[in-house]
């Protein structure tokens, strides 16, 4: 594992710019517009999050098959894999990279049928369709189109850093690690080094909290600060779709509009 950000694959491959990424988009903005483009990546998300609470696994685990998913679409269109199938291929791989340990192919496949079942039934009116051979034979393709940079490096350790370097107390840690975990269900992790995150839900969090006092402490660090007003900007507008969006209503309609394999000739 590179020991510095700035050397690695990450680094060096995977921050990506945006109109890149809008162009890459364009087949599927012909079904989707870019709000249920990205409600439906919102979804997905919740997808991976339940799935790897289920699981038992770290946030950090949970965190970089999250931006396995996004890194897989940043490249290809929805219709090149179900992102059903693609959501547990990302957590099987994130947790080997990760090293926490095997998840056992079978136990796998029963949390997603039991997730899908319970959790995400106002979405998907059948089972989970699919078997191990399937996810064996997805990963490939996933390590594939990520060219194998498996190292992801997250906003949680610069987070703590940055916390701790402020001197501030744990409230405040709390809530910036929970818009930390909101940011995944925006482009940023694709578009912006970890740190520039940090920063940004880390002073998201003191406008919530009203600490004032840290602004001077901002003001004197030694960062891009239009990037970081970037991100905010991109977490708030998360935020404020949040607040009208009735996902289980309309979940069912978007998934039904996005574009779809096209299944192999009739023999």
């Amino acid at each position: 594992m590179a020991g510095n950000f700035w050397q690695s694959s990450h680094s060096q491959q995977w921050i990506l710019d945006k109109q890149d990424l809008l162009r890459e988009r364009q087949h599927d903005l012909l079904s989707l517009n870019e709000d249920e483009y990205q409600k439906v990546f919102i979804f997905f998300a919740n997808v991976i999050q339940v799935l790897g609470e289920q699981l038992k696994l770290r946030q950090q685990v949970i965190a970089t098959a999250t931006v396995y998913f996004k890194r897989f679409y940043a490249r290809n269109s929805l219709k090149n894999i179900d992102p059903l199938l693609l959501a547990p291929t990302c957590i099987l791989l994130a947790s080997k990279v990760e090293e926490f340990g095997v998840i056992s192919n079978s136990r796998l496949i029963s949390i997603c049928q039991s997730a899908i079942k319970t959790k995400f039934s106002y979405a998907y009116t059948q089972e989970f369709p699919y078997r191990t051979n399937h996810i064996l034979e997805c990963e490939f393709y996933l390590l594939e189109n990520l060219d194998c940079c498996l190292i992801v490096y997250q906003p949680y350790r610069p987070l703590l850093q940055l916390v701790q370097d402020m001197g501030q107390e744990d409230q405040l840690l709390t809530l910036s690690w929970r818009i930390v975990n909101d940011s995944l269900r925006t482009d940023v992790c694709l578009l912006y080094p970890p740190y520039q995150i940090a920063i940004a839900c880390l002073q998201i969090a003191c406008v919530i909290l009203q600490k004032d006092s840290t602004k001077q402490w901002f003001a004197e660090l030694n960062v891009d600060l239009d990037k970081v007003q970037e991100i905010v900007r991109a977490i708030v507008n998360l935020y404020e779709m949040w607040k009208d969006w009735k996902e289980k209503d309309e979940i069912q309609m978007l998934l039904s509009k996005i574009p779809k394999p096209k299944p192999p000739p009739q023999r």
